[in-house]
């Protein structure tokens, strides 16, 4: 059995403070690796994960077992570009050395989202996390809170927001009272701790790069965007001139749905524009084209028209919309004589209609993408 001991730096501080190429491979070369990363950083962790990566080596050799170490690294200034150079350095030992399995050995969590990249090439039997043991004395203490102060990035985390609020807090106290005071800071530090906790931050990073890569690459998608960003403003701008519109007073659910009603044929259009750009870019890439980017468009205009039912059903109740009338018409010998529609009736016909437009979003998208509606047929 052939198992792969992998040493994982997410962060590029291998190649970084080397100055070497990964991946490296072999005993004797991550040895060579581990003397220059402790002379050029002896503080470094990457260190202590190197040593637990030869001793993990050695102790499957002793075993009877054939084992490889090797490192691998993410040197690159984006998320996603270190993610696809260890995805592709991982490859490379892959088809070098053609493991059974993996062992992989990170010291930090950041090091650890690498391991479905390396279970998607590789069946991973371990995952060793170094954890190094430091003294609980007065002076490691003072030793951690300057390295601390040192990191950057940590400060910009920590010291940032807590400087912020401590800025405008008092400003805050000097127009409010202490209890919107409290709950202003309040509600900032729970969405500043949700935009770290949900990865928002890593998303809104990779924004410049991901809008870079679409514009060099001709992406219709990039166009579409933009005018889905306009349109949804202009929703934005309707719904609440639509509010502007109600009489003082009038409940939170009224004022809710006055702005859904408004505000939901642009948001659908908006949305209609991005799926349709996504779309285009699929066609143009690809010759098969998926079934659930053509049922996106239909998707997203039975949603709104489902949306737009519900709101005017509600509004008509509260007496802020008038029946929806149909004027009397007249072609040539045939008249219809005007009708107007209750309140059921309305939502009825909205529903309806959305549901008819996603089955027919099915029936096209199956069609279009070569899929049996029905299903194999049976051998007889």
């Amino acid at each position: 059995m052939r198992t792969l001991v992998v040493c994982v730096d997410r962060t590029g501080d291998v190649t970084r403070k080397t100055g070497l190429r990964t991946p490296i491979s072999g005993w004797e070369a991550v040895r060579s690796v581990v003397i220059d990363m402790g002379l050029a950083d002896p503080e470094d962790s990457s260190v202590n994960t190197l040593l637990e990566a030869l001793r993990l080596t050695r102790e499957l050799r002793d075993g009877d077992e054939e084992a490889t170490v090797a490192v691998v690294s993410g040197a690159s200034e984006s998320v996603v570009g270190a993610d696809r150079a260890v995805a592709a350095q991982l490859d490379d030992l892959v088809a070098e050395y053609d493991p059974d399995s993996a062992v992989v050995v990170t010291d930090s969590a950041e090091d650890e989202r690498m391991v479905p990249i390396v279970e998607s090439r590789l069946r991973v039997d371990s995952v060793d996390r170094v954890v190094v043991r430091q003294a609980r004395d007065i002076e490691s203490t003072y030793y951690l809170l300057k390295q601390f102060l040192g990191d950057e990035e940590l400060r910009q985390t920590v010291l940032v927001p807590i400087g912020i609020v401590l800025l405008v807090f008092p400003a805050i106290l000097m127009l409010a009272s202490p209890a919107v005071a409290v709950a202003s800071i309040a509600a900032v530090v729970g969405l500043f701790l949700l935009y770290k906790g949900l990865g928002i931050d890593d998303y809104v990073a990779d924004i410049p790069s991901q809008a870079r890569d679409a514009l060099y690459s001709g992406r219709v998608s990039i166009v579409t965007y933009v005018v889905a960003a306009g349109l949804s403003l202009v929703g934005v701008f309707a719904g609440a001139l639509g509010i502007s519109d109600l009489p003082s007073g009038s409940p939170a659910l009224v004022v809710v749905t006055a702005f859904a009603f408004d505000s939901v044929p642009w948001l659908a259009l908006a949305a209609l524009a991005a799926s349709t750009g996504r779309l285009v870019d699929e066609a143009i890439r690809n010759d098969r084209l998926r079934t659930s980017y053509l049922n996106l468009p239909f998707g997203v205009v039975a949603v709104g028209l489902v949306v737009r039912g519900f709101s005017a059903y509600f509004l008509e109740r509260a007496g802020q919309l008038t029946p929806f009338a149909v004027p009397p018409l007249h072609l040539g010998a045939l008249s219809v004589a005007g009708f107007s529609l209750s309140p059921e009736a309305r939502l009825a016909v909205f529903v309806l209609l959305g549901v008819l437009i996603s089955l027919v979003g099915i029936r096209v998208s199956t069609y279009l993408s070569g899929a049996d509606l029905e299903g194999p047929e049976p051998v007889e």
